[in-house]
């Protein structure tokens, strides 16, 4: 199910955006007038895009859809008015803020929900990608780190060392991390 959060100061732009967002297959979709509640609403629920129709109340919007692309994994959508477009879009994009300028059109508006939804998919799993990496390597620098307690301090080849953990993993079925560890709390001074 596809989540979709509008904030909008006007009724007419929430009925508008929440067709068009029905039209994009966005079962679940929030409303709200204001930034402040819709920073309420960003802390309990997870959504997969925020449509933000400028001006708010509070605020031009700009930095609400600025709050958004950096405190929230869903994709933003900022719409201005077209003479704002320029200078919006010089604010926020290099932040995956796509701006869009009004009056909505139907197909530039299916377009702009299509790439931001693959934007958001695409940059996620490389995120998640980056992640398991990183474990990873944290993971390796563990294990370098027990062989090389097992060099210094039982005299092992670095092959003996690595076929110990491998062993030891094996044996009482841990992981090689796991057996690292324990080498680590044994030897290390």
């Amino acid at each position: 199910m596809k989540r979709a959060l509008i904030v909008s100061k006007t009724e007419s732009g929430i009925k508008a955006i929440s067709s068009l967002l029905s039209g994009e297959g966005f079962s679940d979709v929030a409303c709200t007038v204001s930034a402040d509640d819709a920073k309420l609403r960003l802390s309990s629920f997870g959504f997969d895009l925020v449509v933000i129709n400028t001006p708010l109340d509070s605020e031009p919007g700009l930095e609400f859809a600025l709050y958004c692309a950096k405190k929230t994994k869903a994709a933003v959508l900022l719409i201005v008015k077209q003479e704002k477009a320029m200078e919006a879009f010089g604010i926020v994009s290099s932040f995956g803020v796509l701006v869009i300028s009004k009056p909505l059109n139907k197909q530039l508006f299916h377009h702009y929900v299509s790439f931001a939804q693959g934007f958001r998919e695409r940059f996620f799993s490389q995120n998640d990608e980056a992640e398991k990496l990183k474990t990873e390597l944290e993971e390796m620098k563990v294990i370098g780190r027990a062989k090389l307690l097992l060099i210094q301090c039982l005299s092992m080849t670095e092959q003996q060392a690595h076929s110990y953990i491998e062993h030891q993993a094996m044996n009482m079925r841990k992981s090689k991390l796991d057996i690292a560890k324990q080498v680590i709390r044994t030897y290390q001074n």
